[in-house]
């Protein structure tokens, strides 16, 4: 039997949730590409790729205890998938406002933990507040991450119980 390849998504169309949950599942069966990924035991390391129909997309490698912190990618939806080791992503599972605040009291039922060992991955969409983390004490990860449109902005935020607290925003020429 053979199997043929996804679709290509058409460069005059975005790029769907789907679209790029199926690009990093592609790509995080690139086992070339994944051992290309240099690795730091102090500190994440990342690769740009090319990511489909004009998306941006990256290769991450994660040194045991590393973490993102509490963010979201803005106005951009997108996929990530680990493809060695194993992530977790915690998550708020409600709609924040976009802007105009420094402050929030969160719910008490808004919060999300997802365990991602190596082949799992999620999309999300606009807006979508998280922090990803390798817990491992002695092993790396590494995951592929795709954003549509490629990431205008991210906005870092601190947590303290239920208090979320708009602490930095980021444009790409802050981690580009």
């Amino acid at each position: 039997m053979s199997v043929s390849p996804s679709p290509a998504v058409s460069t005059a169309t975005a790029p769907t949730q789907a679209d790029l949950l199926d690009f990093v599942r592609r790509t995080a069966a690139d086992a070339e590409l994944i051992a290309s990924l240099p690795l730091d035991p102090e500190g994440r390391t990342w690769v740009r790729l090319e990511g489909p129909a004009g998306s941006e997309a990256w290769l991450i490698g994660w040194p045991p205890g590393s973490g993102t912190g509490w963010h979201d990618h803005a106005d951009s939806v997108g996929a990530f998938l680990t493809a060695a080791g194993e992530l977790r992503e915690n998550s708020l599972a409600a709609r924040l406002p976009t802007d105009g605040w420094k402050t929030l009291e969160l719910s008490e039922d808004v919060d999300r933990e997802r365990r991602l060992p190596a082949g799992k991955g999620r999309s999300f969409g606009r807006h979508h507040v998280h922090e990803v983390l390798n817990e491992s004490p002695d092993r790396h990860a590494i995951s592929v991450h795709a954003y549509y449109p490629p990431l205008p902005r991210i906005r870092r935020y601190s947590r303290s119980g239920p208090v979320l607290r708009l602490e930095q925003v980021e444009r790409p020429e802050d981690w580009q």
